[in-house]
């Protein structure tokens, strides 16, 4: 009997239990990806301890977590979403099986700064007002400052003419009175000694009058300045108080308030998780003996 040649198989089959190529490829990915994904879930099975530690270390990040400008309240609700997703996949964990007394403090700690965010956010709200006031104040502030330099300015005019009025008028006596001593030391006959010399009281006395009244002058608008500038500062004193107030109130607002309140309520569940995981701890040790 001599050599039978096999007859070819079909297109495709093989060791794939006759199911065609491409199709056999699919299925591989398939059970490939499924084989990758086990792997992964196991890998990922975080431990107890791990969990705990990344717990204890997320919570301290938020706490010290800065927001970068105001409003600050924008970002209270996003940050208390995060806090409360650090806790849930603590919880969520399951070795964990949280307690009672866990679950209590955790929402009274949540719940308290929760109140306070709120407190803040409507302290924030107000910034808009402070600002307006401020804005009023200095507002104010110049107005008493444009009404003084108006005051002022008059009465150093005033101060001027009046200087420069009695000014020329000493002068013009001055030069009537040496005119005057000329004529007694010279040779001028045309007037009687008698009119000169009552020439000479005349021009001495309005002489000495004016000088007086120059000083006077001078005397009477720094008088006038003087109480001018008090009463601007009467009126400067609780305006410039008003504007330090509101000055305050906007930095405070414009300071991240929250910063301080939000590390509090951090450390707050982090001593809240570290109690849980000691009672667990000595239960377990309780339990094993």
């Amino acid at each position: 009997m001599g050599y039978q040649p096999r007859k070819p198989s079909p297109k495709g089959a093989g060791r794939g239990y006759g199911k065609p190529l491409r199709e056999r490829k699919r299925e591989r990915k398939r059970l490939f990806r499924r084989l990758s994904q086990s792997v992964f879930d196991v890998k990922h099975v975080v431990s107890e301890r791990a969990i705990a530690e990344l717990t204890l270390r997320q919570l301290h990040t938020l706490g010290i977590q800065k927001f970068g400008s105001s409003p600050f309240s924008e970002h209270f609700e996003r940050w208390l979403m995060n806090v409360t997703a650090v806790l849930e996949e603590f919880e969520m964990h399951p070795d964990m099986k949280v307690d009672e007394e866990y679950l209590r403090e955790r929402s009274q700690t949540l719940n308290g700064i929760k109140v306070q965010l709120e407190s803040l956010s409507r302290k924030e709200a107000t910034l808009d007002q402070e600002l307006k006031n401020l804005s009023d104040q200095r507002l104010r502030l110049k107005q008493i400052n444009a009404e003084y330099s108006t005051e002022a300015g008059a009465i150093r005019g005033q101060r001027n003419r009046e200087i420069k009025r009695l000014t020329i008028t000493i002068k013009r006596l001055k030069k009537e009175q040496d005119e005057i001593i000329r004529m007694k030391t010279g040779f001028f006959h045309g007037i009687s000694k008698k009119a000169r010399e009552e020439k000479e009281i005349s021009i001495s006395q309005e002489l000495n009058e004016r000088q007086t009244e120059l000083e006077l002058v001078m005397l009477d608008f720094a008088t006038k300045q003087k109480s001018l500038k008090e009463q601007c500062e009467v009126k400067r004193e609780p305006v410039l108080e008003e504007i330090k107030k509101y000055r305050l109130a906007v930095q405070t607002l414009e300071t991240d308030g929250s910063l301080e309140e939000r590390w509090f309520a951090c450390e707050a569940l982090i001593d809240v998780v570290n109690s849980f995981l000691m009672r667990k701890a000595t239960n377990l040790k309780g339990n094993q003996n």
